[in-house]
Order: C-alpha cells, then structure tokens, then sequence
C-alpha cells in the first residue's frame, strides 16, 4: 500500500510540474509508470547484492586484525572498516528486503562471491590470498593486510563506477546516496591505508 500511494503522489506531482510548465499533462497512468521507470533497475540490485559480498570478505580480513599485529594504527582502521561495513550490510539487506529483492548469503561461502558470472568481483582476494592472510603474522600480515584492502577498496570504486556507467542505474535517491558514500569513504580509507604502508617500507 505504501508503494501504491508514493507512486500515486509522484503521478500528481509529475501533473502539477507539468501544468506549470504548460505542457501536455500525462494521465495518472503514464506518469505513475514514468514514476516507476526512475525507481531501482537490476543493475542497482546486482550491484548492491554484490556489494554485500564484497563487504562481507573485507569483514572477514579485519577479523584477523587483533591477533595478527601489534599496530595500534592498524586495528583502529579495522575496527572502524568493521564497523562501518556491517552497517552498511545490514542497509544493502534491507534495502533487498524492501524491494522484494533476493539477499545474498554471507555465511561460510561469503568472500567467494561472482560478479557477472566471471570470476571474483573487483577487488577481493581469492581463496588462496585469504589462507596466505590467515597465516601471515607480525610486519609480513600488515603488509599484506595493507595490499590487500587497498585492492579490495580499489574493486568497490569499480563497482561504483560500473553502477554509475550503466543507463538508468543509480538514480533512485537511496542507492545514489549510498553509492556516492562509497566512493568518497573508500578513497579517502585508500589514502590512509598507502600512508600506513609506506610507513612498513620505511622501517
């Protein structure tokens, strides 16, 4: 019922903006369905299933944080990856579940998912690089840490850009305004993270 009503109330506004500009007004009909054209695509659904699995693997490498390093610096950037990754699934989920959408698995496969079918999705560290992650300690876990979430950063921005790229993607106000947050953290956590490293290489 609510989606019944706010595609009836986009129709009336839609009626009224065209009044006022002096052009042919559509019938609740056609612009209830023009409404509807601008609302989420299965390319804004691809991307923030996807999305969810990418999030879910970069929770799974900060897990390995505490144990694995003795850098202060390093486990507040995880935890504040940590914290702000499992809100932002916990948003994807019910974004789908809003939207009659499926919600992707992140239980034990979580970490492997596809991206069209291809392969892994932009950025995430293969199951070999996880056990590598996993086994590594000391100076040698926060290097690889370091790389691998830049990478695993580095994929999310392709993501955003391959959602932006696609005609008539991204434009319903919550994926844009979620999208255009990914973007903008991601970059600036980049740029933490090489600082971060170049401090290993100068040791």
């Amino acid at each position: 019922m609510r989606g019944a009503r706010g595609i009836r109330g986009a129709a009336r506004a839609a009626l009224g903006l065209l009044a006022l500009a002096g052009l042919p007004a559509l019938s609740p009909a056609e612009a209830g369905a023009q409404s509807a054209a601008t609302q989420h695509t299965p390319a804004d659904v691809k991307f923030m299933q996807g999305m969810i699995q990418h999030h879910a693997q970069a929770v799974q490498m900060v897990a390995l944080v505490p144990q694995r390093t003795q850098r202060q610096d390093l486990k507040l950037l995880a935890m504040r990856i940590d914290v702000s990754q499992t809100d932002e699934m916990e948003m994807m989920r019910l974004w789908l579940r809003d939207r009659g959408e499926a919600v992707p698995d992140t239980g034990a496969h979580a970490g492997h998912g596809a991206h069209g079918g291809h392969g892994l999705m932009p950025g995430m560290l293969s199951p070999e690089e996880m056990e590598a992650l996993a086994r590594a300690t000391g100076a040698e876990f926060d290097r690889l840490f370091l790389e691998g979430m830049i990478k695993h950063h580095e994929g999310a921005l392709a993501m955003v850009e391959e959602l932006f790229a696609t005609p008539g993607a991204g434009q319903e106000t919550a994926i844009f305004s979620f999208a255009s947050d990914v973007d903008a953290d991601q970059r600036a956590e980049i740029d933490r993270m090489r600082k971060l490293l170049a401090t290993l290489w100068a040791r």
